[in-house]
C-alpha cells in the first residue's frame, strides 16, 4: 500500500544490544521535499528501497565500504570510503540515515555547480576546521588512486600521485600561504575545469 501524502516517514532505529545509540525522530514527507530537490514520489520509491537494504535505517561504516568495494573490486576502496562516508554523516554520528543520504544525493545529483563543490570541499577539508592542508589534499588524492587500482609502493605510482597532489594544490592555493580556503576552491575550480577533473569531483568514485 502507497504511503498516505501527509503520513510521516520513518527513518527511526534504535539499538539497545550496544553502547551505540542511534535514534532518529519520525520525518515528515513534506519536510524532506523542502530539504531536498525531490518530488514526493521519488523520496517514497528511494525509501522502501533504502529499509529493504537497510532494514535497520541507518548505514554503518563497514557496511558502506563493503558497498564501495563491491563497485571497485580491482582497487582498494577502504581509504576513499571511509571519507566519502564522513561527507555522508550529516550529523557526525556514526551512522548514515535516510534524511542523511537523501540531502547528500540532492546536492550531488540535482544541486548547483556551487552546492556541488562545497560539498567536495567539504569532503577534502578531513578534520573540519574550513581550510584544505597539502596533506589533506593527499590523503584523499591518494585514497583515490587506490580506488581505481594504484599498485602499492610502486615507484611510478607514486610519483604520479605527488605530482598531481602538488599541480592541483599550486592551483588552488591562489594566495600560496599554504592552505586552500573555500573561496580559493570555488574560485580555482569555477575558472579551471582541468582542476575539476583532477579532484575527480563530478567522477564515478563519488
Amino acid at each position: 500500500m502507497a504511503t498516505p501524502p501527509d503520513s510521516p516517514i520513518e527513518e527511526g532505529y534504535f539499538d539497545i544490544g550496544t553502547t551505540r545509540v542511534f535514534k532518529h525522530p519520525t520525518v515528515a514527507l513534506e519536510d524532506l521535499c523542502k530539504q531536498t530537490k525531490f518530488s514526493r514520489h521519488e523520496i517514497r520509491v528511494m525509501y522502501r528501497g533504502f529499509k529493504q537494504e537497510c532494514p535497520e535505517g541507518v548505514v554503518l561504516e563497514e557496511a558502506f565500504k563493503d558497498v564501495y568495494q563491491k563497485f571497485f573490486p580491482h582497487g582498494n576502496s577502504s581509504s576513499y570510503a571511509h571519507y566519502v562516508f564522513k561527507a555522508f554523516d550529516v550529523n557526525c554520528n556514526g551512522a548514515i540515515t535516510f534524511r542523511d543520504m537523501l540531502v547528500t544525493l540532492s546536492t550531488l545529483l540535482r544541486g548547483s555547480v556551487y552546492e556541488k563543490l562545497r560539498w567536495t570541499f567539504k569532503l577534502y577539508d578531513i578534520n573540519g576546521d574550513g581550510c584544505i592542508t597539502r596533506s589533506e589534499l593527499g590523503e584523499i588524492i591518494l585514497a583515490i588512486h587506490e580506488l581505481m587500482g594504484r599498485r602499492p609502493h610502486q615507484i611510478d605510482d607514486d610519483r604520479k600521485a605527488r605530482d598531481q597532489i602538488d599541480r592541483v594544490f599550486r592551483k588552488l592555493d591562489l594566495n600560496q600561504d599554504g592552505v586552500i580556503t573555500l573561496e580559493e576552491f570555488m574560485e580555482s575550480c569555477l575558472k579551471d575545469d582541468g582542476i575539476t577533473k583532477s579532484l575527480q569531483v563530478f567522477d564515478s568514485a563519488l
